[in-house]
């Protein structure tokens, strides 16, 4: 009996252990604990960009300057109110032989005015609106131009600091190796303590590399999420492309004539010299006198025409602009015009001095890593074994193993400033052209 009893409670016990084992998981899967839970898909950069036009709050609030400008339209073509008037005179203030009737006699007139504009004022204003939405659109399309080349550049230096990251990274394990061999040699017998004090003093600096590298992965990616205006823990977010590079480069001519096509601050710099023209052609219309046309309608009980008491009347009101022609709002305009163009120049050479520069940054940057990639590196990697293998069996100093671990890292990080550079430059010459022209 006793047995039987103590198996039941044996039993129970198991069951409840298992119990737990399968709730635990479960627990932690619904508090956020489980791995990978969290995890985000890394970001491509055509991903980042779409994200980026959607939701960073300083374009869409650029945007409603757009929306504002096309609401400008609906004002200016509108048309002027007509105006109504309603008078009565003639009202007895006093009796008359005892008798007062205040209304006998009256007179109401009622009367309706309208003011006719001229010179096809109303189409010239909302011509000079549409004008004005077009250059704030244009404007607006300039402004993300420039928000897209920080954006591009917060992406390199993400890619940069996640390469240095890596290299910093295989680099330390593979000198934890040689620690490791070198702390055989010297059980064994074969080095002395000093220089595996050296050795593994020398450790510190791949250590400082690798914190250096996460502070600056980090810092990057801090300021792509602040441009996305997104709140993901830095730790979760991550963005993925090629960090490398491409020596195909079109002539300079082919990215000129894309850069004038396509850049909106030139654009927005022909279209205002458009609307000054409209603005102009706008205030020799102002100069014009516009009439007002007026009807009204008169009921006088006292008229000496007992025929006649109910009349009606029109009038026609046109100023005489004798002195006010206008003038100054034409001269204004006039000289607005020449200052367009030559606003629209300056643009337009400042738009060849950035492709130029642009250009050369690429150009240069091709021609530092091609002999990085195709020479430089693989000999710093050559060196670094061979040094590591001949001091390994006493055919080289410990010094010359030092200066070619050394040399082997001065070069790899250099070829990834190289790379982040080139890909920088490459942003920038996109931002001269005004779109992707080197993908």
């Amino acid at each position: 009996m006793h047995t039987n009893f103590t198996n039941i409670i044996s039993h129970r016990r198991r069951g409840s252990r298992r119990i737990v084992h399968l709730l635990v998981p479960v627990f932690c899967l619904a508090l956020g604990f489980g791995p990978g839970l969290h995890a985000q898909q890394a970001l491509t950069w055509d991903q980042v960009k779409a994200k980026f036009e959607q939701v960073n709050p300083a374009l869409k609030a650029d945007a409603d300057n757009v929306d504002e400008m096309k609401a400008e339209e609906i004002t200016a073509y509108l048309r002027p109110n007509p105006q109504f008037t309603f008078s009565v005179d003639g009202n007895q203030v006093a009796p008359h032989n005892g008798v007062w009737t205040p209304f006998k006699g009256t007179t109401e007139q009622p009367n309706f005015s309208y003011l006719h504009e001229r010179g096809h004022k109303r189409e010239l204003r909302l011509e000079s609106a549409q004008e004005g939405t077009r250059i704030t659109q244009s404007q607006h399309e300039d402004l993300e131009r420039n928000m897209v080349f920080t954006l591009r550049a917060a992406f390199v230096a993400t890619l940069q600091a996640k390469f240095v990251l890596d290299m910093a990274k295989a680099d330390l394990d593979y000198y934890d190796k040689i620690i490791d061999i070198s702390r055989t040699t010297f059980k064994a017998g074969g080095m002395a303590q000093i220089d595996l004090d050296r050795i593994e003093l020398l450790r510190v600096e791949y250590e400082s590399e690798i914190q250096n590298a996460i502070v600056n992965l980090r810092t990057a990616k801090i300021q792509l999420l602040q441009l996305l205006n997104d709140r993901t823990p830095v730790d979760q977010f991550d963005v993925t492309g090629p960090f490398d590079f491409a020596d195909a480069l079109q002539p300079l001519n082919t990215y000129r004539d894309a850069a004038v096509a396509a850049r909106p601050d030139l654009q927005a710099a022909l279209q205002t010299i458009q609307q000054s023209e409209t603005n102009h052609k706008l205030a020799i219309a102002n100069g014009t006198a516009d009439p007002t046309f007026a009807g009204w309608f008169t009921n006088n009980s006292s008229t000496n025409n007992p025929n006649g008491p109910e009349t009606i009347g029109a009038s026609v009101n046109i100023p005489l602009r004798i002195f006010d022609h206008n003038q100054g709002e034409k001269k204004r305009t006039q000289i607005d015009i020449d200052r367009s163009q030559q606003a629209s120049e300056a643009t337009r050479a400042q738009v060849f001095s950035d492709v130029d520069t642009g250009y050369e940054l690429v150009r240069s940057n091709i021609a530092l890593l091609k002999p990085y990639k195709e020479k430089y590196n693989d000999q710093a990697l050559r060196v670094r074994d061979t040094v590591t293998f001949a001091y390994q069996h006493g055919g080289a100093s410990l010094m010359d193993f030092l200066n070619a671990q050394s040399d082997y890292r001065q070069v790899q990080l250099a070829y990834a400033q190289l790379l982040g550079s080139y890909l920088t430059a490459v942003a920038q010459l996109n931002l001269a052209v005004g779109n992707e022209a080197i993908q």
